[in-house]
Order: structure tokens, then C-alpha cells, then sequence
């Protein structure tokens, strides 16, 4: 099922797909969002967060409108006060083999599986549903829209960037430290000048016409 947005006049708080679901009779409600399906290297990241009622999460919003700094901070307030939390990856070449779409899907269902305090209710960011056997509502925007699933679109983000920072250090010379994989002009330049690493996505273009060079396969 996938519910409409709300009119913009009349616009909720974070809490109310979250006091819908407890009204359809759920107690542990996870936000499920994800970060990295459109970066041209490194995995796909998806997190779920199942939060208590009464939490206080103070700044929490969609990832993408918030500065680095304030993610970090926030990440470790998530990780502080939530009942749980799950990260699910699925890697360049499974995003290769099935597509990033479904290759999300998979990394968004192996975080729930993940969460120490199993959900019994599922917030998911956008409007394809996890091939999980859960109940679960499919919002929209709904990292702007959830409270449950803006904490996941941070945890994934952090998770994500993170791992893009380890992977400047062994891949030098595409930037990921800066850009996390985007197709940045700096990127793109790069991968021309270097060929794809081992961690680009060899389907995606901007990669796949200089799949060959530096023994990139």
C-alpha cells in the first residue's frame, strides 16, 4: 500500500505514519531508507531503525538537508537512543548483476533481517516495497515525511560516506573522499583519465564506456 502525500497547507508532524501504524495495531515500527543509488562506484547502503515512542531526536530530518557535521552528531544520537538498528549493503557487482533497483531492495531487507528488536511494521522510503514478509507502507519522500525513516536515511548516509572515505585511501585518485562516488566533474575526469577501480559500477554510464582500461573488467 502506498499512501498519498499530505496537502502542503496541512503538512504532519514526523510522527504520523508512525501513529497510523500503531493505530493498525503494530509495536515496533522500522523506518527503511537507503543511500547511494545514483553514485557511479561503491555499494548501495540501506539502514532500518525501529525507535522507542517517547525518543527525543532533536534535529532529525531527511540526510540530504543536513551538513556532514550535523549527520555525524546525529548518528551517534540514532545509534545512542534507538531500540535498533540494521544496516544492509549490497555491493558494485550485485548492483551490476541485478540492477541498482533491486539490488536496493536486497540491501534494504537484509537491514531489517539485521535488527536486534524485529519489526513488526515497516516505513519504506519511496514507493517499492521490500520482498520481505512484513507489513509496511511505502511513503514518498518519506525521509521528510517519518521520523523512523529520516533516522535510517542518516544511518545509511554516515555508513556510506564512511565507507567511501576508506575507499579513497586504497583506491587513490578518483576523489571518492570528496564526491563519495557522485559523477562529479572531478569524477568523471578521473575515471577517464584512470579507467574504472575496482569498485565502479561497470553498468552505469560515465563507467561502462571505459570498462577495459586499467584492467577493469
Amino acid at each position: 500500500m502506498t499512501l498519498p502525500l499530505f496537502a502542503t497547507d496541512n503538512r504532519p508532524s514526523l510522527w504520523e505514519y508512525e501513529t497510523l501504524a500503531v493505530r493498525r495495531g503494530a509495536r515496533a515500527i522500522a523506518g527503511v531508507d537507503e543511500a547511494g543509488r545514483g553514485p557511479l562506484a561503491g555499494p548501495v547502503v540501506a539502514a532500518a531503525v525501529v525507535l522507542p515512542p517517547d525518543v527525543s531526536l532533536p534535529g532529525v530530518n531527511d540526510s540530504k538537508k543536513l551538513s556532514g557535521s550535523q549527520r555525524e552528531k546525529l548518528f551517534d544520537l540514532i545509534q545512542k537512543r534507538a531500540l535498533a538498528v540494521g544496516v544492509g549493503t549490497a555491493d558494485h557487482r550485485t548492483i551490476d548483476r541485478l540492477n541498482i533497483l533491486q539490488a536496493t531492495l536486497l540491501a534494504m531487507k537484509e537491514a531489517v533481517e539485521k535488527l536486534s528488536h524485529p519489526a513488526d511494521f515497516l516505513l519504506v522510503d519511496g514507493i517499492s516495497k521490500i520482498p520481505a514478509a512484513f507489513p509496511q507502507l511505502t511513503i514518498k519522500k518519506g525521509d521528510s515525511l517519518s521520523i523512523s525513516i529520516a533516522a535510517a536515511s542518516i544511518v545509511a548516509k554516515v555508513t556510506r560516506d564512511r565507507l567511501m572515505v576508506s575507499y579513497d585511501q586504497r583506491y587513490p585518485g578518483y576523489g571518492f573522499a570528496a564526491h563519495k562516488g557522485y559523477g562529479s566533474a572531478a569524477h568523471l575526469a578521473a575515471i577517464a583519465a584512470l579507467g574504472p577501480c575496482p569498485i565502479h559500477r561497470t553498468t552505469f554510464r560515465g563507467v561502462k564506456e571505459f570498462v577495459g582500461r586499467n584492467g577493469e573488467e
